[in-house]
């Protein structure tokens, strides 16, 4: 069982940059491929970007690919999602999800676990 808390949201003006935060519990989460989604009002929620379990490898859609860097510290039992360049069509509610599927996956149907989200809104 895995418990995951998010954090680092907010309000940030186009270009600017935010960092989100996820802290887990549970002893086995190095053993869980981690990923963030994100769900914008009126819309489904989206697949983000992924890390594997060991951080080695990483997955990001299409749409914050070369903006967004998800990195893991298993020591701490966090992953983190480095946003950059940010675009008002990135507000959103923001999810950490884990799964022990291993390897990456971007759907959210495969992720067993759920944090409540951080809202992250970008002003133009």
């Amino acid at each position: 069982q895995v418990q995951l808390v998010e954090s680092g949201g907010g309000l940030v003006q186009a270009g600017g940059s935010l960092r989100l935060s996820c802290a887990a519990s549970g002893r086995t989460f190095s053993r869980y491929t981690m990923g963030w989604f994100r769900q914008a009002p009126g819309k489904e929620r989206e697949f983000v970007a992924a890390t594997s379990w060991s951080g080695g490898r990483t997955y990001y859609a299409d749409s914050v690919k070369g903006r967004f860097t998800i990195s893991r510290d298993n020591a701490k039992s966090a992953v983190y999602l480095q946003m950059n360049s940010l675009k008002p069509e990135d507000t959103a509610v923001y999810y950490c999800a884990g799964t022990r599927i291993q390897g990456v996956t971007t759907s959210s149907l495969e992720y067993d676990y759920w944090g409540q989200g951080t809202q992250v809104t970008v002003s133009s």
